[in-house]
């Protein structure tokens, strides 16, 4: 794996947006406002599961992957500040996160099981994070007109997804993880991840009054279902995760190196990962 920088968005999040951000649109605003509210719950239980199985590996192992979790941290660490800031003028708007609270009591059933159930959960989710950042950068065009600053926030975050999308993959297979429970979990986070992805964009509409407006289902249609939507176009990369030779790196990631590129004006790097690891030994 490439060295992963952790980088500083250069943009402004103190000043409030609009409720109907995302161009107009209010099912791709409810959309992405839902994502945005699973973040900093999710990216701490990442960051928290990693650590957990890191710490049991033998002494080899860490040197190995050592500057690969220290740059997931980092990176991970950032989303989640950067999404608790934008949620904070959800919060404003007077839209209501039922997602983390329905996932820290999920969360809560695996206290005292086996860490490596935590890191598959983070390595299905991750998969699912990596698939939806391909696509959103293979089309930006579904952030046609939103608030700049945003348009950046949520491409700048896909790309780095695409980095470090195998790093907990990686660390749950040296940890021993089998593929069996490797599989049953992203069964599992499909249909949870799904179930609570909808349950809270029906949430933000209704409270938007947009839920039974003939011009959300039709956005929800074209985003999610139409040809290369969200769904119709990631079901190979789905199914791809029950092969037994599947590797997170058999993605492509040339959007994500490409956007980076392209944008360095964006963000400016705090270090890498390699710098991080060093300074602590």
């Amino acid at each position: 794996m490439t060295d992963l920088v952790v980088r500083r968005l250069l943009i402004d999040l103190q000043t409030p947006f609009g409720r109907n951000w995302c161009g107009g649109d209010s099912f791709s605003t409810a959309f992405f406002n839902a994502l945005s509210m699973s973040f900093p719950f999710g990216e701490q239980f990442f960051i928290d599961a990693v650590r957990d199985v890191m710490a049991t590996l033998p002494p080899e192992a860490q040197e190995k992957y050592r500057a690969d979790v220290r740059g997931f941290i980092g990176q991970e660490a950032t989303h989640r500040r950067i999404h608790s800031l934008f949620n904070g003028h959800l919060e404003n708007q007077g839209l209501k996160d039922g997602w983390s609270p329905r996932a820290a009591r999920r969360m809560q059933l695996m206290e005292g099981a086996d860490p490596r159930h935590a890191l598959a959960v983070t390595a299905a989710t991750e998969h699912f994070t990596a698939m939806f950042a391909e696509w959103l950068l293979a089309h930006p065009q579904v952030l046609e007109g939103a608030e700049p600053r945003l348009r950046t926030m949520w491409l700048w975050h896909s790309a780095e997804e695409l980095e470090h999308k195998a790093v907990a993959f990686d660390l749950y297979k040296a940890a021993g993880g089998s593929d069996p429970w490797r599989n049953r979990w992203f069964r599992r986070v499909t249909l949870m991840f799904l179930g609570d992805l909808m349950r809270q964009t029906a949430a933000n509409l209704r409270h938007e009054g947009q839920l039974w407006k003939w011009a959300t289902w039709r956005s929800a249609a074209r985003i999610l279902l139409g040809r290369g939507g969200l769904f119709q176009g990631n079901w190979s990369a789905w199914r791809s995760y029950f092969r037994a030779d599947f590797h997170p790196a058999q993605q492509d990631s040339s959007l994500s190196a490409r956007w980076l590129e392209d944008n360095r004006a964006q963000y400016t790097p705090v270090g890498s990962a390699t710098e991080a690891a060093a300074a602590l030994q």
